[in-house]
């Protein structure tokens, strides 16, 4: 009699906490997504769109030493607010002006937190704050979400924790992830049963790891964080091993913003494209006058080999003063803002004082002073944590950004390294482009200077890299921050007769697909990675390239399809650039382009490019198209498989 009488207080006790679950809403303001809270056992929630069920009992929480915020939680007070105010990023990638529109609800919980909710009109984010006097050791944190039906997910799936980020996307069933599955890195994208798509990422991280996710074995998802590392061991010339971890994923103020937990949330592909949550979530500008901040593009050496040759070349080539200066006049000719130095610069990858005689970085900068053109320079991340006074060095030198590379992990420990690395680059007015690193997470909004992040299967892998996997990175990817890829190939292949190698480097994908990318991807430093000697020989595309700007006042996709084609209309004052670029699915893609986007009452110029009638086959056929184009008109463009089509309106 006993233990019934236990068992059924258990059950009257579940059933009057059930009883007294407290419910409440969050709309987005033009009222299409709803967030709908239940407080019980756990702080739950649901996400819906026009009714349409799309994530359902999810929940959050996070686990501190002593505490689990989230866990029976008790609710002390509530507050909303509605915000809505225009912004203006420094490094504009897809706007010159944002619409910062949302609904608020902040739950106040009894043990010093809180959770703030944001709904806005193509999204939700949530993030908890605490109020705790003493330092948090944050052994874990739940973030769970659960799916109605069978969904598509997206995902990049490293080996481990120490990943470069290159991995192929893979494409799971979500009822088919299973918790001994590879865990992905964010962003991961769902395709849900119904036309939505939902993108999952973070921003505003600081002092805290980046979130990975696994999948549940339950058709749902849940959070997995490295630990804080605690001692390291040699591993080369360029990275330590970690010998030792903590129990606990950071140690961090006990009074502090979390890192919001964000979803795009889209009825039509093409807004994951316009979407810009990670800068309306991220800190504001921590650079008081960031107007040395300039983005542009940069002649690239590594990929080619550093290996100009022809009639026009007296000298041989190779990491070395003259081919240096070689890359500056071609720079200095298309009005390149910058050329970088990678590797082989310095006369060791430890000592970042000691340039290599051969190259002479200091006649290198001064050269490129005389024809206005900016000098990067290549370094392991372990050489600048050794040597932190370096960016001082290089502001004395002359030297405009550097290129940091090889970081490949994502503790507490190295988020706050591309935080000191990010400030300590400012103070000297020189640029960051961050290189085996993880995805943009607002660092690059709080701190401008930083222009670009890799992380990305990017041109530098060669054969690895193909249209069937990059036409997803405007889509998720590029969707969540800047990207270095490193596009601008001359030769040009189709996958079934790939074959290159440096210095001879070549692309999968059409010559007109290359020039697109330059459209397409977004980067506030953006690489020209071949051989000036082939853009000299290709005079008409090189022109073309080296016009497009790398920040935008406007964005328009025209079409998109997630896994198979986009096209996108960018407007920088008053010329107009558009880039399309396809998968290997189709042997042609035609599309009917609207020009409702020109300014009404004025006929204007078009440059196009598009792929030529055997660039099936040959990759490098195009064709150059002049034509005279006005608001309202309509044109066809054609796409091959792994094609293309770049156009300039004047």
């Amino acid at each position: 009699m006993k233990r019934t009488f236990i068992f059924f207080s258990v059950l009257l006790f579940g059933y009057v906490c059930n009883s007294y679950a407290q419910e409440m809403e969050l709309t987005s303001p033009n009222g299409d997504i709803k967030l709908s809270i239940r407080l019980a056992d756990k702080i739950y929630y649901s996400v819906s769109y026009n009714n349409d069920h799309l994530l359902e009992n999810c929940y959050l929480q996070l686990s501190l030493k002593d505490q689990v915020l989230g866990q029976q939680p008790r609710l002390s007070s509530q507050k909303r607010t509605q915000v809505n105010e225009m912004l203006t990023p420094v490094v504009p990638l897809k706007y010159a002006s944002i619409q910062n529109h949302y609904n608020q609800l902040r739950l106040n919980f009894k043990g010093n937190y809180a959770v703030e909710f944001r709904a806005f009109n193509n999204g939700i984010a949530y993030r908890f704050v605490t109020n705790q006097k003493n330092e948090a050791y944050v052994m874990d944190e739940d973030f769970v979400i659960n799916f109605p039906g069978n969904y598509l997910a997206h995902l990049q799936q490293p080996a481990g924790f120490k990943t470069a980020y290159e991995e192929l996307y893979t494409h799971v069933a979500t009822t088919e992830w299973k918790p001994s599955d590879r865990m992905a890195v964010l962003p991961v994208l769902i395709e849900t049963e119904k036309p939505y798509k939902i993108l999952i990422s973070e921003s505003n991280l600081s002092d805290y790891p980046c979130m990975f996710l696994k999948g549940t074995g339950e058709n749902g998802m849940q959070s997995v964080f490295p630990k804080v590392p605690l001692e390291f061991g040699e591993d080369g010339d360029r990275s330590l091993k970690i010998l030792r971890e903590a129990d606990y994923i950071a140690q961090t103020s006990g009074k502090r913003n979390y890192p919001w937990r964000y979803f795009v949330i889209t009825k039509e592909d093409k807004q994951l494209i316009e979407n810009t949550l990670t800068y309306q979530l991220a800190s504001k500008n921590q650079i008081p006058d960031p107007s040395w901040i300039k983005p542009g593009q940069a002649s690239w050496e590594w990929w080619n080999g550093a290996t100009p040759y022809g009639p026009d070349v007296n000298f041989e080539s190779g990491y070395n003063l003259n081919t240096y200066k070689y890359f500056i006049d071609f720079a200095s000719k298309y009005g390149i803002s910058y050329i970088i130095m990678d590797e082989g610069w310095a006369m060791s990858t430890r000592d970042p004082y000691t340039p290599n005689p051969k190259v002479d970085v200091h006649e290198i900068i001064r050269y490129g002073k005389e024809k206005n053109v900016g000098v990067v320079l290549w370094l392991t991340w372990l050489v600048v944590e050794n040597n932190f006074d370096v960016f001082k060095t290089f502001q004395e030198w002359g030297v405009k950004g550097v290129k940091i590379d090889f970081m490949d992990r994502s503790d507490q420990w190295m988020v706050n390294y591309y935080e000191r690395v990010a400030k300590e680059a400012a103070k000297h007015q020189l640029f960051v482009d961050f290189h085996g690193s993880f995805k943009p997470a607002g660092l690059e909004y709080a701190y401008p200077n930083v222009l670009s992040y890799e992380g990305v299967r990017g041109m530098e892998q060669m054969g690895g890299c193909y249209p069937d996997n990059s036409i997803y990175f405007p889509f998720m990817r590029n969707a969540v921050g800047p990207m270095d890829y490193t596009p601008g190939a001359m030769i040009s292949m189709q996958p079934h007769v790939y074959k290159a190698d440096r210095p001879n480097s070549a692309s999968i994908g059409t010559r007109a697909y290359q020039l697109a990318l330059f459209v397409i991807f977004e980067s506030g430093i953006q690489m020209l990675a071949d051989n000036p000697t082939l853009y000299y020989r290709n005079h008409d595309c090189t022109e073309f390239i080296s016009q497009v700007p790398v920040t935008w006042d406007e964005t328009r996709v025209l079409e998109a399809k997630v896994g198979e084609y986009v096209i996108i209309a960018k407007r920088k004052g008053n010329q107009w650039f558009i880039g399309g670029m396809t998968n290997n699915k189709e042997k042609e893609r035609v599309f009917e382009l609207s020009f409702d986007f020109l300014p009404e009452g004025k006929e204007l110029s078009m440059t196009s490019f598009e792929d030529g009638i055997n660039a099936g086959y040959q990759a490098m056929d195009y064709r150059r198209k002049e034509t005279m184009v006005k608001s309202g008109d309509k044109i066809t463009v054609k796409m091959v498989k792994n094609g293309g089509w770049a156009a300039v309106i004047n």
